[in-house]
This record gives structure tokens, C-alpha cells and sequence, in this order.
């Protein structure tokens, strides 16, 4: 087979890339998939997306055991689909903070500060909204749809009108370049439904003569020929084969596959592809380094009324659904939140909080229950956005299906766990405010008796989850340790790209899905431009 572009995953950034580089016409371009179509009804439906953890539309990775939280193993749900973690995500669109890009391109990075990516950000936004004082942030007319909740629950609300009383600020548009202050949270959905990259981007193109799209097709070595990639291997229903890229390929398999198909085509630090019998193309030391995440620790509370998403599997919930789109089942889980700044001097909050009105415990594995039915609840989870650990991925060995080696180092630094103890006694500060009175009971999680920092500590140190972005494993740079130059383009070897959340410098302090997105549109854009 022969295509003029390679598109590798068919994720967050991958559809974008797929749709841009195939719209002229004049490109062949063909998107290899490793996971299957998006049908099961649990992406489309937004509240059941915890419902496709651990299944085969799901990687399911797990870290290595984290020496900081008491040896925990902590998991990663990665999209494997159609849309990629784009269509198991929870859908908040946001973007972070201007300072983040421009942080970026002070490193080195040119045209990836605020102004540089703000009009891809635009270009790729169908801002649902109408206000008209919007029309400078936000974008019309995009494929990736951009809305309010349709049915938010009362108590979302009550979590914003509750930080607020606690001395917050309100803030009804996060992506305007201000963060700062608490507020309901935008979603990527249409008509209350998921709105992935598959669904925005990919599938109105595969209509298209000149793109073509591979379910089930795990790309197992990029092929490198005198520094040149000139194609890539994979493997489908047992069968090895092979096409070849006239142009270039572009890895867009994210922060876990991208580094990981690199260093089996022999694309990483020298030593390391030794030593696991990877025969060395490209001396690159910095692929798999530089890892970040977020972390959150849910604060978690009984709530004294049966209003919670607890009740959004009855059958008239589903009734609501199925006929109207409206109801629990339009909800993404996090409803509501916002920034806040600890350090008045930093240029951007290192603290973002997620509400949700219901339990949400270890992923929603370990929501209490009684009777087999499950319990109401509440959760607020301050999230570490600013983060200061770093780690790395490594491969087990150069068989591709073997899972790599995942070492985030949480909690390594010891200012995330600063932050973090923070954001448990402000999430309880919420927590005792007079709008949530009527919704908030007892605490659940961490226990009333967990009151002293040391306790907190110990608290965190066991409860706390991925809130699942990992980044920065492909670093764009011009230093030693980066793997890709500002144009994506990776370092000593022509013909390849990488387009995902791996290439980012720093992690944004906010949720990755949009930048992921944006990152694809502004690649598709350097590649068509020359």
C-alpha cells in the first residue's frame, strides 16, 4: 500500500490531522487505528463513560508502583477506538492558561505562544453560545462542538454558588483567558451527545475518496531507512503488513504509544534500546522522559438528598434519554468547578477543582454501596494542574505488545504534595458553606477524624487518582532532551512527525483534550503550508 500521509492513532489529535491533511482533495492519506469502531452505546452516552474502563475499548494501563503512595499501582484509561481517549474522556473543554503557551514559547517554542495558538483553538470551535462578547475567544463554525450542560444537576450549582460564599470568584467562561473563580464547566457534545474527534472530525471525511481508515491496526515499527521514515509496519487480524508514506508519517498515538513506537523503531536513548535488543537509528535521550500527569484526591461526602447521579440508571432516566437527549444521562460526571491560585505572584492557578454530584472513588470502582444499590453522594476533587514531578516511559522489552513501562513519579516533588493539601482543606471549606447545606452530609471520604496535615498527607498519599492527561513524553524543544522541533518534526529523522499531547513542553494546567485537539489542527496547518 501507498499513501502520501501515515496517520498514526485515530485519537484526540490523530482525526483532526486525518481530516485537515485529506481536505484539499490532492493528499492520499490513510489513519491506522489500533482499536476498534466507536459503537458501543456507553461513548455516546456521556455519563457512561467510566462504564468502558477496563474493556476493549480501553488499554488499561497501570503505572509502575508509586514509592511516594505507599507502593500503589495506579491505572490509566486510554482510549482505544475510534476518537481515542477523545470518546472515554469526561468532555470538559478547556484550555488552560495563556501563560502556559507563552511559557512554551520563551523555551525556545516560536509560534506556539497564546496569540500563536489561540486561532486554532477558534478554528477548530463551534462555540454553542451566543453571547456575542464571546466572539474574540471562541470560534463558530468547527467541527468540535462546544455547549453548556443540558441538564446539569441543582447541586453543580450549589458546589459554584458555595465557592463563591467561601471568597471565590464566579468565572462563566474559563477559556477566555482568565481562570481564576469557579463556574459550571463547558463540554465537548452536540445535542447531548459525545461529541469525540471521531464523531467531529474523522467520520465526515471518511466519505472522502483520498482517505482511508484501519480499525484493529496495531503499527508495530515506523521504517527507517538512512534517517529517512519512509513508512511504517502493522499488523491486522494476525496479518503483518505494510505501507509505504510518500510525504511523511504522523505519530499521534499519545504520551503513552508515541514514545513507545519510537524507541521499537529504534528512536531513543541509546542505552536503553540496547538493553532491551532494539537495534539503535536515532541516539534521541529525551523520548519517553519528561512525563507529567494530574493528580486528584476526591473529597467525598453522603448527600442528604436522592437527586445525585446515583439515580441516573433508573428507567425513566434512560426513557429521558433515549427520546429527549435530557436528563442524568447528558451529564459528564464533573459538572462544575474551577481555578484557584495559591501563590498570588504565579502566573496561573496551580489548583483546579472538579465537582461531581455523585460518588466517584477510585475511577467509580469503589463507590459505596448498600444492597447492591449504589449510594448518594457528592465528590470534589482538587486537582494538582501545576506539577513539578516528572517521569518517564520505557519499554519492558521490544515485543510491541508488550505494555511499556509507565514511572510517573507522583508525589516526588514535594511541592505536589503541598499543593495538594491545600486543595483538600479548601475543598472541605466549600464543603461547610451555607448553599451546599441542604445537599451535603456526612463526610465519607477522607473520614471527619483526618484533620491535621500529617493525616491529610497519609490521606492523599492513598487515595489519590490520574486524572488521566498524561503529556510531555515526545518534548518539543530545541534543548538536548527535546524529541521534536517547534515544527513537530523529530529530531534527526526526516519524513516523521509527532502530533499529540506528548510533544508539550510543560503540561497545561487544565484538562488536555482541547490543546491535544488544537495541536492537531496547528500540525495539519505546517504540513499544508510547507
Amino acid at each position: 500500500m501507498n499513501f502520501d500521509y501515515v496517520v498514526i492513532g485515530a485519537g484526540s489529535a490523530g482525526c483532526v490531522v486525518a481530516n485537515r491533511m485529506s481536505e484539499n482533495g490532492r493528499n492520499s492519506v490513510l489513519v491506522l487505528e489500533a482499536g476498534g469502531p466507536d459503537k458501543a452505546k456507553e461513548i455516546h452516552i456521556p455519563a457512561a463513560f467510566s462504564a468502558l474502563f477496563k474493556t476493549e475499548n480501553d488499554w488499561a494501563y497501570e503505572t509502575e508502583p508509586q514509592e511516594s503512595m505507599n507502593g500503589l499501582k495506579l491505572y490509566w484509561p486510554r482510549g482505544k477506538m475510534l476518537g481515542g481517549s477523545s470518546s472515554i474522556n469526561a468532555m470538559i473543554y478547556q484550555r488552560g492558561a495563556p501563560s502556559d503557551y507563552d511559557g512554551w514559547a520563551e523555551k525556545g517554542n516560536e509560534e506556539w505562544g497564546w496569540e500563536d495558538v489561540l486561532p486554532y483553538f477558534k478554528k477548530a470551535q463551534n462555540q454553542e453560545r451566543g453571547d456575542s462578547s464571546l466572539e474574540g475567544m471562541h470560534g463558530r463554525g468547527g467541527p468540535l462542538n462546544v455547549m453548556d450542560l443540558r441538564d446539569p444537576s441543582q447541586i453543580s450549582g450549589a458546589f459554584v454558588s458555595a465557592a463563591i460564599q467561601a471568597g471565590y470568584k464566579s468565572n462563566k467562561d474559563f477559556n477566555d483567558g482568565e481562570q481564576e473563580g469557579f463556574g459550571y464547566y463547558q463540554v465537548t457534545q452536540k445535542k447531548g451527545s459525545r461529541n469525540s474527534t471521531a464523531v467531529a472530525y474523522l467520520k465526515p471525511a471518511l466519505g472522502r475518496a483520498n482517505l482511508q481508515a484501519e480499525t484493529h491496526a496495531l503499527v508495530t515499527k515506523l521504517i527507517i531507512e538512512n534517517k529517512h521514515c519512509t513508512g511504517v509496519e502493522y499488523t491486522q487480524n494476525g496479518t503483518k503488513k505494510i505501507v509505504t508514506a510518500n510525504k511523511e508519517v504522523i505519530l499521534c498515538g499519545g504520551s503513552i504509544n508515541s514514545p513507545q513506537l519510537l524507541m521499537l523503531s529504534g528512536v531513543g536513548p541509546a542505552d536503553h534500546l540496547k538493553d532491551v535488543g532494539v537495534d539503535v537509528q536515532m541516539d534521541l535521550p529525551g523520548v519517553g522522559h519528561n512525563l507529567q500527569d494530574h493528580l486528584a484526591t476526591m473529597v467525598t461526602f453522603h448527600a442528604k438528598e436522592k437527586n445525585t447521579l446515583a439515580g441516573a440508571e433508573t428507567l425513566g432516566q434512560l426513557a429521558k434519554y433515549i427520546l429527549f437527549k435530557r436528563g442524568m444521562l447528558t451529564s459528564n460526571i464533573g459538572e462544575s468547578g474551577g481555578f484557584v491560585k495559591l501563590d498570588p505572584e504565579s502566573k496561573a492557578p496551580e489548583l483546579q477543582f472538579h465537582f461531581a454530584p455523585g460518588f466517584f472513588i477510585r475511577h467509580g470502582f469503589e463507590n459505596p454501596e448498600e444492597n447492591g444499590k449504589p449510594l448518594h453522594g457528592l465528590s470534589i476533587g482538587p486537582t494538582l494542574v501545576k506539577v513539578k514531578s516528572r517521569g518517564q516511559i520505557e519499554l519492558k522489552s521490544s515485543d510491541p505488545s508488550d505494555y511499556p513501562k509507565i514511572q510517573p513519579n507522583y508525589l516526588s516533588h514535594p511541592d505536589d504534595l503541598e499543593v495538594l493539601i491545600k486543595g483538600v482543606k479548601i475543598a472541605r471549606e466549600i464543603g461547610r458553606q451555607p448553599a451546599l447545606a441542604k445537599f451535603i452530609g456526612s463526610p465519607y471520604l477522607p473520614s471527619a477524624e483526618i484533620q491535621t496535615d500529617a493525616e491529610i498527607e497519609d490521606h492523599i498519599r492513598q487515595n489519590t487518582q490520574s486524572l488521566y492527561h498524561p503529556t510531555g513524553t515526545c518534548k518539543m524543544g530545541v534543548d538536548p532532551m527535546a524529541v521534536v522541533s517547534p515544527n513537530l518534526k523529530v529530531h534527526g529523522i526526516s519524513g516523521l512527525r509527532v502530533a499529540d499531547a506528548s510533544i508539550m513542553p510543560e503540561i497545561v494546567n487544565a484538562n488536555t483534550n482541547a490543546p491535544s485537539i488544537m495541536i492537531g489542527e496547528k500540525c495539519a496547518d505546517m504540513i499544508l503550508s510547507g
